[in-house]
């Protein structure tokens, strides 16, 4: 007996799942790893002042979460590719841990969205002032995709000061050629105005692995069945 239609549906959609979650998951923990061990970013670690600091904080959340998802993918993907059910009973367990606390987050981060903008801003400021003192180029790509994705330029926006100009975006108008809005404060009031849209993804990516779990369970059943079919057959045959 093999697994039927849904079945099959569930174990496709677990190894396309598993892939892009071990895919953002290298991504994160390659991230974490760079910004701890980097030459310009290790001192920081070394410095017992700055250990409760937002980029300290932040950087060791980079690492944990990318550990994480490596581990939940080695088993989601074991347990899908060679249908062994301990396997796939540890990934539902791990990724049921992962949706609550997923959706936990995005509650509290929405109950306490000025608070997480200040946080925010201050860790732009912390990236900003180690890649000013040092040129990181992991810092430098950092600082690029967070300017031209929220089109801000630097802690005060003006191009004729910053330190950090050749990684702002390109002027949209006059205007913008003397001064662009900063940073800090377009981190903040985007993450007080759109706290909502930040919800609605955090309970989305919590949806996703609730889906994910339930096509593991769906597998799980599916492979009891199996296993019950092929005992019964020996069985019946011995």
């Amino acid at each position: 007996m093999a697994l039927d239609g849904c079945g099959l549906v569930c174990k496709f959609f677990l190894v396309l799942f598993n892939v892009i979650f071990a895919l953002v998951g290298l991504a994160f923990l390659s991230l974490g790893l760079w910004l701890r061990f980097s030459e310009n970013t290790r001192p920081i670690f070394n410095i017992e002042e700055l250990n409760s600091s937002t980029f300290v904080i932040a950087v060791t959340v980079l690492i944990v979460l990318g550990t994480i998802m490596l581990i939940v993918v080695t088993f989601g993907d074991y347990g899908a590719c060679s249908e062994k059910r301990g396997a796939l009973q540890v990934f539902s367990c791990l990724v049921a841990l992962l949706a609550g606390a997923e959706i936990c987050v995005g509650v509290l981060a929405y109950s306490y969205r000025e608070e997480v903008g200040v946080r925010l801003g201050e860790l732009y400021t912390n990236i900003y002032t180690i890649y000013a003192a040092t040129g990181d180029a992991a810092l430098a790509v950092t600082l690029l995709f967070i300017h031209n994705w929220l089109h801000c330029c630097g802690v005060t926006g003006i191009k004729l000061i910053e330190t950090v100009k050749d990684t702002c975006p390109s002027p949209q108008g006059f205007l913008e050629h003397i001064a662009m809005p900063s940073c800090p404060v377009t981190i903040m009031g985007i993450f007080k105005s759109k706290a909502f849209v930040m919800l609605c993804i955090f309970i989305g990516t919590g949806a996703l692995l609730i889906t994910a779990l339930i096509c593991s369970i769906v597998l799980l059943q599916q492979l009891k069945k199996v296993n019950q079919a092929i005992n019964s057959y020996y069985s019946a045959v011995y």
